[in-house]
């Protein structure tokens, strides 16, 4: 795995998607990493790879693209193929002295009738066609255009990739600060403004009508006075340009989240159970009836050992680090073989097995 997460700084090199050798990142890799991450926070990606999977690519660049707070990138040596195309999640994109970027057409093989070639064809175009549609929408460029440079496969140095619009920076220099408006609205803005504005739904309608007057009594101009053929002032923004954000709808789930959670450990049938109990809260949406009935048929934390123990005598787990031990155990990063369960833990995990099959 090169998918490196340190003090808030992600870095990806190697093959995009496993290749069962060198180094390599994958979707998984990288949903792991950002479920460390506060989404809303400033993320800073390094990347120096020479592309992979063409559909790896494809998921690891939605994972980006999905974050509510800043992604930035940096190339340092290349970002080809497909991982070219996940910089372009990228809100500012820096090409590092030396660095290049290449952008071509997804390949593949076929073995088989005309048919299967037919079919692979197809493939091909639809992923292509995709591909296009996400580099155009950060250089501003049309899909057409994007499409031949694919078809082309072009290589950037880093000044060139600014100026075809995939990358914002190069080096050390940096560009200025776009300010948030829809610039889809005029019919010669650059298109890579107007392609910002798409990316960042940076609309109108959440801006100001007009302009608040000023108290120096200045008259203003009339509809009759006002130049011809002259783009209307540009409105205040005071949030940014950005769709209204759904902080209440959040801050709402999670104080249900929480009460639900309260309501389940504060049942009778929690006592003596709450490891179960805890895992029904927090790994399950199961209402809290639900719940109930499940804990009343489940065996007590402890098994043979007792409540407070795992059963050999040594202070039991909590829910939480149970939880990291199973994840550990499961992903093989703690040393052992497999997964491995204290006693208690095998009643949990019975339990719950018990709980899902009654679901169905």
């Amino acid at each position: 795995m090169a998918c490196i997460l340190n003090d808030g700084r992600l870095t990806l090199s190697g093959d995009v998607g496993d290749f069962y050798f060198g180094d390599h990142f994958t979707y998984s890799d990288v949903l792991l990493a950002l479920a460390q991450v506060d989404a809303d926070s400033t993320l800073d990606v390094h990347i120096n790879s020479g592309g992979g999977y063409a559909t790896e690519g494809a998921a690891i660049h939605a994972l980006f693209a999905g974050r509510t707070g800043i992604t930035n990138f940096v190339v340092e040596g290349i970002a080809a193929s497909a991982a070219s195309l996940i910089v372009m999640a990228g809100d500012v994109v820096t090409m590092s002295a030396g660095a290049v970027l290449m952008i071509h057409d997804p390949a593949s093989w076929t073995f088989g009738t005309v048919d299967d070639h037919a079919k692979t064809v197809e493939g091909l175009e639809a992923l292509a066609t995709a591909y296009a549609r996400v580099y155009a929408l950060k250089s501003g460029k049309s899909e057409d255009e994007c499409r031949a440079i694919m078809k082309a496969e072009r290589w950037f140095a880093p000044d060139e990739a600014v100026a075809e619009g995939f990358a914002d920076d190069a080096g050390t220099g940096k560009g200025e600060p776009v300010a948030a408006f829809d610039y889809r609205t005029y019919g010669h803005a650059p298109p890579k403004l107007a392609a910002l504005a798409k990316r960042k739904n940076w609309s109108m309608a959440q801006a100001k009508a007009k302009r608040a007057p000023t108290s120096t009594g200045a008259p203003t101009a009339s509809a009759s006075t006002q130049p011809q053929n002259q783009e209307p002032p540009v409105a205040d923004n005071t949030n940014g340009g950005q769709a209204p954000d759904n902080a209440s709808a959040i801050a709402t789930a999670v104080a249900a989240d929480r009460q639900r959670r309260r309501e389940i450990m504060a049942l009778d049938e929690a006592r003596g159970r709450e490891d179960l109990a805890g895992y029904f809260a927090d790994e399950t949406d199961d209402p809290v009836e639900k719940v109930k009935a499940a804990l009343s048929r489940s065996p007590k934390n402890g098994g043979q050992g007792g409540a407070g123990t795992n059963g050999g005598g040594a202070p039991a787990m909590s829910s939480t680090q149970q939880h990291a031990q199973r994840r550990l155990n499961g992903e093989g990063l703690n040393g052992s073989d497999g997964p491995t369960a204290q006693r208690g833990d095998r009643a949990i995990l019975s339990a719950a097995a018990d709980a899902r099959n009654k679901r169905r």
